[in-house]
């Protein structure tokens, strides 16, 4: 199995934050890939369908905010590409209320989007990875010089939030904006998806969950004391919620991108 991370054209960058490509040649198994919250909404493509809670997935598959873990499970050798959109995206190049999409991804197909369907055609002939980029960041390229606006408020908040997961970034977020504490939950999480806390709590795992994944520790407790967590017990608690298994079990599993 190959796995790649790229980084963005300059010219979608400002709507997609990385790009992940795993290619699986040599399926003999049923290969499950693990899809945990990172508090950005994902457009998917996968050369074979795969299937999540026994059902099967389209070709093209939109994210939003992913809060429940799930599985996405193929059988047979497969490509897939995954563009981790930025969190406002969802409205601005969608026109979805990104609350529609959380943990209820749906085929891109479904959508009103132009070029969609033929884009799923030209992407299964494409051939090459290098041509699934192009192709893929030229329908983004379109989507951009469409969309709506967004909401730099809401944005600014994010990436507050994404940059320090403390307690007290929510209230100071919230006295920066000069808004109420309703107010602002309300906003956000019609813009982003989810609560403000449980976006918080989102980056936080997910940043010690990066940490884990890249053997980047001695101890657990280097993890949690590191992104803020109480202690071990309180990080492991974490990492089980928005996952379903242990650290433990999950570097016993192995290293999944």
């Amino acid at each position: 199995m190959r796995v790649r991370n790229l980084k963005p054209h300059k010219r979608i960058a400002d709507y997609v934050e990385r790009i992940l490509v795993i290619e699986n040649y040599q399926v003999t198994n049923p290969f499950s890939l693990p899809l945990f919250a990172n508090g950005v909404p994902t457009l998917l493509f996968k050369s074979t369908k795969g299937t999540i809670k026994n059902s099967s997935t389209s070709n093209l598959t939109l994210f939003g905010q992913t809060v429940v873990p799930e599985t996405l499970t193929f059988t047979e050798d497969f490509t897939l590409i995954a563009y981790f959109l930025k969190p406002l995206s969802l409205f601005s190049l969608f026109g979805i209320t990104a609350p529609e999409l959380t943990d209820h991804p749906i085929d891109l197909n479904l959508l009103a989007s132009q070029k969609r369907i033929n884009l799923q055609e030209q992407l299964l002939n494409a051939g090459t990875i290098e041509k699934m980029i192009t192709l893929l960041n030229n329908y983004i390229s379109i989507l951009i010089d469409q969309s709506k606006t967004g909401c730099p408020v809401m944005k600014y908040a994010a990436v507050k939030i994404a940059n320090d997961y403390s307690k007290e970034i929510l209230s100071l977020v919230q006295k920066e904006l000069h808004i109420t504490e309703k107010t602002f939950e309300r906003r956000f999480e019609k813009t982003i998806g989810i609560p403000p806390n449980l976006y918080r709590r989102i980056c936080q795992f997910n940043a010690g969950f990066q940490q884990l994944n890249n053997r980047n520790f001695k101890k657990l407790s280097d993890i949690a004391f590191e992104h803020g967590f109480t202690d071990q017990s309180h990080y492991i608690r974490s990492f089980k919620e928005f996952t379903n298994i242990t650290p433990g079990e999950y570097l016993n599993f192995g290293s999944r991108p």
